[in-house]
């Protein structure tokens, strides 16, 4: 049997955990947009046709900002053509997904939806097809209050009041050859410094995102973000990356174990920043914005050049089994543990398009097995993230090398006492015994242990039966001189939340 023996004090911070790290990503991509938080005459929209059934899973989520319009669709679009009213509005060809664009959803809807999901917009701005002129009417219309051409137009389209949009990404995935606009590093870098100049002149409150690599196997990765840097590192607040993983033929092994890849395309990002600043002599503590991660079976998308001409097409709707929900907890985790640098966070995407999300036209929504780890860290991580000193045993992965059997990210609120504990358990058949020293934290009981995974790793929720797969609650864990002792069964992500003890 594995064991982890774990050591958690107050004392030893990372930093605190930011709501941000619970974002998500709207894209106008498949049914994303249209079937998904959107279709006027669903039984469960509103007058604006927002999905309400939608909207209640995305709360439920816990989703704290949402990435807007893309996405590869932001580097060929025209902002205006989603605003103003919407019979006078035009269909376009969208080369990103090869779809029929209609803009019935256009940025005046998504901001009244993000009001309604209570949540933070985060937009961004064409540098594909467009450059800084573009970018600075958008921001212009969104954010200025009045008497201008852009804000008063605004005005006109029945939004009085400016939208105070904080977040703004320079573009998408700039190195990547499929990108309408790709371009080189040194050439985005210029263009993206220039941009954040010129936007920050309309508003200076706004927070800018450069484009990173958009994975870590690029050809240019390290380079591209160097460079990029090298223009933009003074004007910009955060460089991006981006992340999807799968499984590889039958490496279960390597699968359970992607955490450790993200670790370390995070730490590389880190030290690419660092060695920037190094460079520049600067101070400034360079943030990341990883806007775009999630599990997707890639190697099954055959590619957007052979699709088919649809308005809002099926596109790349991935169903979730038990296993992808052990290993999205462990991403999750992998954020957590880089708090310190990692300021946002955007799961890629919210509803239909491989989302936690599902919905069809003739039933309600539903929640898929990704949802349950998202939900409930986004819940119950609170406070500080704790640096954990965790000793397991190691097994060997094709992709990763070495990696440990056990895997443990710890949180704590001062204000109430509570201490959350997050642990994976990748070994395939045997149940770890997980030995975690409470001392610091004073008299603990565990108010609730809640697990994903089990004996059926391949099972999945579906439209027929939308709550097969649910978090199941353990027994059997004791404290004993502020030590907790706990099992975690095989293939299981696991969160097990501890109270002080009721006077």
């Amino acid at each position: 049997m594995p064991t982890a023996q774990v050591t958690l004090d107050p004392a030893f911070r990372i930093a605190p955990v930011g709501r941000r790290l619970f974002g998500s990503f709207v894209e106008h991509m498949g049914r994303c947009v249209y079937g998904g938080i959107h279709e006027p005459g669903h039984s469960e929209a509103d007058v604006d046709g927002n999905r309400l059934d939608v909207l209640k899973l995305v709360r439920d989520l816990g989703v704290s900002v949402v990435r807007y319009p893309g996405g590869n669709f932001v580097s060929g679009y025209r902002w205006e053509d989603g605003v103003g009213p919407v019979g006078n509005r035009p269909r376009r060809l969208d080369l990103a997904w090869r779809s029929i664009e209609t803009n019935a959803f256009g940025l005046n809807e998504f901001m009244a939806w993000s009001k309604l999901a209570k949540l933070e917009p985060m937009l961004a701005v064409n540098l594909g097809t467009r450059g800084i002129q573009e970018a600075c009417d958008l921001l212009e219309y969104t954010n200025h209050p009045g008497g201008t051409r852009l804000s008063d137009l605004r005005r006109a389209h029945g939004v009085a009041e400016p939208h105070n949009v904080r977040l703004w990404c320079l573009g998408n995935e700039m190195d990547g050859p499929w990108q309408i606009g790709h371009t080189t590093a040194d050439a985005y870098g210029r263009l993206a410094a220039e941009t954040a100049k010129a936007m920050r002149q309309v508003d200076p409150t706004i927070e800018l995102v450069a484009c990173g690599s958009s994975n870590a196997d690029m050809p240019t990765f390290g380079s591209w973000e160097a460079t990029v840097l090298d223009h933009t590192f003074e004007h910009v607040d955060y460089i991006s990356l981006h992340a999807y993983y799968e499984q590889n033929g039958d490496d279960r092994a390597s699968f359970l174990a992607t955490a450790a890849g993200m670790d370390r395309f995070i730490e590389g990002i880190v030290a690419t920043a660092d060695h920037v600043a190094a460079k520049k002599k600067s101070r400034k503590r360079l943030m990341l914005s990883f806007d775009e991660w999630n599990l997707w079976q890639q190697s099954r998308f055959g590619g957007h050049t052979n699709l088919s001409w649809e308005q809002a097409p099926r596109l790349i709707e991935d169903t979730y089994t038990v296993q992808d929900a052990v290993v999205f907890g462990s991403l999750l985790m992998s954020l957590l543990r880089h708090a310190d640098r990692v300021a946002i966070a955007c799961l890629a995407q919210l509803v239909n398009v491989i989302g936690p999300i599902r919905a069809e036209s003739d039933r309600p929504a539903w929640a898929q097995t990704i949802f349950h780890p998202f939900a409930l860290t986004a819940q119950h991580a609170r406070g500080d993230v704790l640096r954990v000193a965790t000793t397991t045993d190691l097994y060997d992965t094709a992709e990763h090398g070495a990696v440990p059997l056990v895997d443990v990210v710890a949180t704590h609120d001062s204000e109430s006492g509570q201490v959350t504990v997050f642990a994976i358990n990748r070994h395939t058949n045997e149940p770890a015994r997980l030995d975690i020293d409470l001392r610091a934290f004073g008299d603990l009981v565990v108010a609730e242990h809640l697990y994903l995974g089990g004996d059926d790793l391949d099972a999945a929720n579906s439209i027929e039966t939308p709550e097969r797969i649910a978090p199941v609650r353990a027994t059997g864990h004791t404290i004993d001189g502020g030590h907790l002792r706990a099992s975690a069964p095989p293939v299981t992500w696991n969160m097990l939340r501890l109270v002080p003890r009721p006077a």
